[in-house]
């Protein structure tokens, strides 16, 4: 029986145990410089149950079509010592490092937007197989200085009172919306322009009680309160 005759689930079993091997041997290069007309950083964050794999979703970063400025990977000072050696080495390839305190999921872009305030700001997941092109997708949209962009959003939905109904409840958008009430989802990746965020997104004596899990609702709510709106763009073109 050849492979192409093979049930799909031995298909999938084979592709997941190839696909790692396949991507750490694909060689690194840099894309097309991007065309804000600012600096663009990729930002995210890693954990050690997620190190194990946490190079391949680097390597996608790295191997993306159009370049960022600088790809940053934001990491708690506890759990430096203990980052894997096949990140480490992503560093000749461009990669940035840097020790932050732990915020949890918020330092994927607390930290840089100390670090890099007048920069566009993509943020990402450390454990997302991520398209050659998911950059490209994102910069290309850029219009206006108080629009965000995403990939994944929901539409935010309240009942006849006007009051929310449960978060889960919210439907995913599928097709290319913006508004108010577009929620980024940071999984997908969402690209904030200089300034989008105000300067108290960053405050971790309100967001760590107040939201603790809920990064994308608390930097929603405030780029809403800074003036800026969200569009979800149109699906990647592979």
């Amino acid at each position: 029986m050849g492979l192409k005759h093979a049930p799909r689930d031995i298909l999938r079993a084979v592709r997941s145990i190839l696909q790692p091997t396949w991507v750490r041997a694909m060689p690194i290069k840099r894309g097309v410089p991007h065309t804000l007309p600012g600096k663009l950083i990729v930002s995210l964050t890693s954990y050690p149950p997620r190190y194990p794999t946490l190079d391949l979703t680097l390597r996608r970063l790295l191997n993306q079509d159009m370049a960022p400025d600088a790809i940053v990977l934001w990491i708690a000072h506890q759990d430096r010592a203990s980052l894997p050696l096949r990140v480490e080495r992503l560093r000749d390839h461009g990669l940035v490092i840097k020790e932050c305190t732990d915020l949890s999921s918020y330092k994927k872009i607390v930290p840089a937007l100390a670090a890099y305030p007048d920069a566009f700001i993509a943020i990402c997941d450390d454990d997302t197989n991520y398209p050659d092109n998911w950059l490209r997708a994102l910069v290309e949209e850029h219009r206006h200085p108080r629009e965000v962009l995403c990939h994944k959003a929901r539409r935010v939905a309240i009942d006849l009172d006007g009051n929310p109904i449960p978060y889960t409840s919210w439907p995913m958008l599928l097709e290319e919306a913006s508004g108010k009430s577009v929620l980024p989802i940071g999984f997908g990746g969402v690209l904030y322009p200089p300034g989008s965020l105000p300067p108290e997104t960053a405050d971790a004596s309100r967001f760590m009680p107040l939201c603790p899990g809920g990064d994308d609702l608390w930097f929603w709510w405030h780029f809403r309160m800074g003036g800026s709106t969200a569009r979800k763009v149109s699906a990647i073109k592979r």
